[in-house]
């Protein structure tokens, strides 16, 4: 779990980073080593792409040493594809632990045994896994027979490493799955982060988020390469949440057990009213959380396909602090609200119910600008959940 202090620490670099644009200290940078997979997703495509790319080990190892952005207090996710596909994964992750210690690994766990003695090898500060559902809803989910492998990793490390289990919340499987994960989490002792689908652009997602409902695609055929490869010759992507339908509202069939996993509930509340366009935020993650892709690519944020630059051709220093750079984040922060991705918006309810419980919505709004949890725009978060 996340303590006071790690709030504490992101909310200095905050307001440093309102204050001091043009010089961003990052409180987390991750980094899509490579687009290679050994999984079949449903929610997530970036198995099926070609040609593979890796980002080189050498330009990683610039990335973190030379770009003053990245401190010692920024939490690195080393992630993929499958990260341990990576052809120089173990030698990067032993350059993590001896140079900047303070760096998370994400695995879908489909070679357990690897993933196992690299961790005791080369202890990360968070291992985070995949985990969609029970056996059969992860078989059609991700097109593996992995599940198995997931418990045995957590099994095997939940006493070595904090783990957090990831469960992706998808028209693939259903909140009985949920519940399902919940039970294994909560029996392991071990933390659960709940996430919605989305069009990532980086994913190459087919089916469009918040308009295919929760379940609508259970226990659908499993994924193959040609299957995607022939959607995506029909479809054509929007990523824009226009044209959303209004839908009821599912807060009655969350879980029980999530309420005893932090921000994982009121994320879910506000993911349906957010869908129903009574949920409106800035998005403030985007100044202080960023995204390289395999190639180098440097995008604004993790749904969207606008690039700010490359590593390959300027340092990451220099692309942030470039005035176009600026007047987009700047832009986006003001005029999005058009996600509800884990990574960057969890980050911003913390941002606005803490704010708002110390210092009240008055105050809040003079400093963030207009923002409403629900159709009723003078609501507080504690009046909203004080009804839950």
């Amino acid at each position: 779990m996340y303590s006071f202090n790690d709030y504490m620490q992101r909310g200095m670099v905050f307001v440093r980073n309102q204050a001091f644009p043009s010089k961003k200290r990052l409180s987390s940078l991750m980094i899509y080593a490579t687009d290679l997979c050994d999984s079949a997703c449903k929610h997530c495509l970036i198995w099926a792409k070609r040609p593979i790319t890796h980002l080189a080990k050498e330009k990683i190892f610039d990335l973190v040493s030379n770009n003053k952005c990245i401190t010692a207090s920024t939490t690195i996710g080393l992630e993929g594809g499958e990260f341990l596909l990576h052809p120089d994964a173990l030698e990067i992750m032993q350059w993590f632990k001896i140079n900047h210690p303070k760096f998370d690994l994400l695995s879908n766990c489909l070679k357990p045994v690897k993933l196992i003695q690299a961790v005791k090898k080369y202890t990360p500060q968070r291992l985070w896994i995949s985990l969609d559902g029970d056996k059969e809803s992860y078989l059609h989910m991700r097109g593996k027979d992995g599940y198995d492998g997931v418990l045995h990793v957590i099994h095997e490390l939940k006493d070595i490493v904090s783990i957090s289990v990831m469960f992706t919340l998808s028209p693939y499987n259903d909140f009985a799955d949920m519940k399902h994960v919940a039970e294994i989490c909560k029996k392991n002792n071990v933390d659960m982060r709940v996430g919605i689908y989305n069009n990532i652009a980086f994913f190459d997602t087919i089916d469009k988020a918040h308009i295919t409902e929760i379940g609508m695609k259970k226990d659908g055929e499993i994924m193959t390469f040609k299957a995607v490869e022939e959607k995506k010759l029909k479809s054509k992507q929007v990523l824009e949440i226009t044209g959303l339908s209004s839908s009821e509202d599912f807060t009655d069939e969350i879980p029980e057990e999530i309420k005893e996993f932090k921000e994982n509930y009121d994320f879910l509340v506000l993911y349906n009213k957010w869908k129903n366009k009574k949920t409106q935020l800035r998005c403030f993650s985007i100044f202080d959380s960023v995204i390289v892709l395999p190639n180098g690519d440097v995008p604004i944020c993790q749904n969207l396909d606008l690039k700010l630059g490359n590593i390959n051709q300027q340092s990451l220093d220099n692309i942030l602090k470039s005035s176009e750079t600026i007047d987009q984040q700047n832009w986006h922060s003001k005029n999005c609200n058009a996600c509800w991705i884990n990574y960057h918006r969890k980050y911003d309810v913390v941002l606005y119910k803490s704010f708002e419980n110390y210092f009240g919505r008055w105050a809040t709004r003079k400093l963030f600008g207009f923002y409403q949890w629900d159709e009723k725009n003078n609501t507080t978060y504690k009046e909203l959940f004080s009804q839950q």
